[in-house]
């Protein structure tokens, strides 16, 4: 049920390629992000991306999705993710409303109830009965695909005993139908906000990225790029600001994503600088928690 070894497609020809393409979807990425990115699509290998929460983990893999017009197919790990949510399950209800069609025929034209059940079981697993999911949906795709294993750290350790299986061979095996193997690697991006450690063994079958917040120069770009609106005077007094802020013992520290989002919020607000008034207003669209909130008061000497 498909070919007996994948392959994946170059989607860049330089790290300058990389960094130039995913300009063009506002993602800035360093030499070191471009790097890697490169290094995975021409290896064919997976890139775990760890680091804090807010830095650009999930944004890249959408970028390389959008610059090489792939599809994204995102498999969010949680707590108590298992096999059938990340690679596939029967649909019981439909199985259950055939077995009992094919039951009420079998009666209706007298065949024995043992013939009747084979020729049932045969039917229902199959693919019309089949629902796959993310791991599934990515192996089997044709077309060009990015995988997104987003919060690796959150799942169990079993399903890093599945993602090895899975990465190693790129093929998933279905008892009642077969091994189906991809006939078109999907470029795959694995993140993890480093809450536990994952096995070595999975990590020894990816390229490894670290990526942290960006420095003010490069944040800076971000904001000119993502709400080019913003004078640059607000920009860097803004980014001047969430650096300080990120220096904080704070519960959650604002992402670059919050940075873009307060940077739009003063614009909605018609704001051209950001005094200590406007930092008291808008402090909630970086800060999400009470606590930061006085923490961040204080410390500024705004409270």
């Amino acid at each position: 049920m498909g070919t007996e070894s994948a392959v994946q497609e170059p989607i860049f020809t330089s790290v300058d390629d990389v960094i130039e393409r995913l300009a063009t979807t506002g993602y800035l990425a360093d030499k070191a992000t471009a790097t890697s990115v490169f290094l995975a699509d021409r290896l064919g290998k997976p890139l775990l991306i760890e680091g804090p929460a807010g830095v650009g983990k999930t944004e890249l893999a959408r970028a390389v999705a959008q610059t090489a017009d792939a599809e994204l197919v995102r498999l969010q790990c949680y707590e108590g993710v298992d096999e059938a949510r990340a690679l596939y399950e029967w649909n019981h209800a439909k199985q259950i409303l055939r077995i009992q069609a094919s039951s009420r025929a079998s009666e209706a034209t007298g065949n024995s109830a043992q013939h009747g059940w084979e020729e049932t079981k045969a039917n229902v697993f199959t693919e019309e009965f089949l629902l796959s999911r993310p791991l599934l949906t990515a192996i089997r795709r044709a077309d060009p695909t990015v995988l997104l294993i987003d919060e690796t750290d959150k799942a169990d350790v079993e399903i890093e005993g599945l993602l090895l299986e899975v990465l190693s061979d790129f093929a998933v095996t279905v008892p009642e139908l077969g091994t189906i193997t991809a006939s078109r690697k999907p470029f795959v991006v694995l993140t993890s906000n480093a809450t536990r450690e994952l096995s070595e063994a999975l990590k020894r079958r990816c390229l490894y990225l670290h990526l942290d917040f960006p420095d003010e120069e490069l944040e800076r770009r971000i904001l000119a790029s993502r709400v080019p609106q913003l004078s640059a005077s607000v920009a860097a007094q803004l980014v001047r600001i969430v650096h300080v802020l990120r220096g904080m013992q704070l519960k959650k520290l604002p992402s670059v994503a919050e940075s873009i989002d307060w940077g739009r919020t003063l614009l909605a607000l018609g704001l051209q600088d950001l005094d200590e008034t406007t930092v008291r207003a808008t402090l909630g669209v970086v800060l999400k928690h009470q606590a930061d909130h006085q923490r961040a008061l204080a410390e500024l000497k705004l409270a």
